[in-house]
């Protein structure tokens, strides 16, 4: 007769604590990826191109999964995680216009997100400067895009209502 492997006791308070340690430090590191300015930080310093952070990286992706994401407090970071596992994405951070052009996108989101579209600035415009006009009283123009286009091939976050919005 085969005897269970199991463990039938609960961990012990050290493991427990490490566990929790893991998870912090796991869960502080993923919230900071919502920083595109960190991002590119990476990226220069060339931590984004060594095979054993891309792996580090891949293996993060279980905190997309609900029972995890739930305490992510910035879903930006879940986004540009994913985002991260594109090679031309790490590649692109390393210029400062895909910085302040994500940053910038990340800002539209937090400032409109119950308004609605806002004006879409391609990452070639925001490198060469163009900017979309505005009406005054914050409206986009009729000949906004308002379907967004994938940036690197890989489809954007899709916006979602507040709960609470009307």
């Amino acid at each position: 007769m085969a005897t269970s492997s199991i463990p039938t006791t609960t961990p012990s308070a050290e493991i427990r604590a490490a566990n929790r340690h893991r998870f912090e430090f796991e869960l502080e590191f993923v919230q900071s990826l919502a920083n595109p300015h960190y991002l590119q930080s990476l990226a220069q310093q060339n931590i984004l191109s060594q095979p054993s952070f891309v792996l580090y990286l891949d293996y993060l992706q279980y905190w997309t999964g609900p029972e995890y994401a739930r305490f992510v407090v910035y879903p930006h970071a879940l986004h540009h995680l994913s985002l991260l596992q594109n090679p031309g994405f790490r590649e692109a951070l390393k210029n400062t216009a895909t910085a302040q052009w994500l940053s910038e996108k990340q800002f539209d989101h937090w400032r409109t997100w119950r308004a609605g579209p806002v004006p879409t600035v391609s990452l070639e415009d925001a490198i060469t400067g163009a900017k979309a006009t505005i009406h005054q009283d914050g409206r986009a123009p009729a000949t906004v895009v308002t379907e967004p286009t994938p940036l690197f091939g890989i489809a954007p976050m899709a916006p979602t209502p507040h709960p609470f919005s009307s």
